[in-house]
């Protein structure tokens, strides 16, 4: 079976746990394509070209442990505006998203872009305030110097650069569902994201866009 779930969203949102959490519920591989961009970024850092770093990739470059810092994804955020870096690691994404039992694509492009035809397209969004506050209660344990302040101001500037970038620009796709999760627990918004794909797996009517 091939089936497709696409959830994008900004920084902070909560699609990268919602993301392993459907894919966990339903037996499909799941890829954090953030990470591809993140592992462009420390690459970078080490002084490596953007385009030269996504086109040699490698499979061990998703499990480095400074994918996290503040750092990286602040280069990661600048190469993904690049329109080559974007080019190399699409293919990667599209064989991926459409590997035998399932696959669960987060980042965001997935479901304008990368795979325009998934069977489930989902839009994982809450408030500035929300996601500042959720990024800045991950970061500060690894960097006591991290201010809400300094966060806030960093997730709007990305989220800019995101969502004004001429290629592949952030933005819900015309068919998502779009899932508001300022007000919702971990369990809450996970419950919500599973319901909508099992609403459209394989014998289920097709449903009408829903806005949770």
């Amino acid at each position: 079976m091939h089936f497709t779930v696409a959830i994008d969203g900004p920084a902070a949102a909560g699609k990268g746990t919602i993301s392993k959490a459907v894919a966990a519920h339903f037996g499909f591989a799941h890829l954090d394509t953030g990470l591809l961009y993140r592992a462009v970024g420390a690459r970078v850092l080490a002084g490596e070209n953007a385009v030269d770093a996504a086109r040699n990739l490698r499979r061990d470059d998703l499990y480095r442990a400074d994918l996290r810092t503040a750092a990286v994804a602040q280069a990661a955020s600048k190469a993904a505006v690049l329109p080559r870096v974007r080019v190399a690691l699409v293919d990667f994404q599209r064989v991926f998203a459409r590997r035998k039992g399932g696959a669960v694509l987060d980042g965001r492009d997935i479901g304008t872009v990368i795979c325009p035809e998934a069977e489930v397209k989902l839009y994982v969004t809450a408030s500035d305030e929300v996601r500042a506050e959720r990024r800045y209660l991950e970061l500060r344990e690894k960097d006591p110097s991290a201010t809400r302040d300094a966060v806030l101001a960093d997730l709007r500037a990305r989220d800019a650069r995101d969502s004004e970038r001429a290629t592949a620009p952030l933005r819900p796709a015309q068919d998502a569902v779009l899932l508001d999760t300022s007000k919702m627990d971990i369990a809450a918004a996970t419950a919500a994201a599973i319901a909508a794909v099992a609403a459209r797996l394989p014998g289920q009517l097709p449903r009408d866009r829903t806005i949770i």
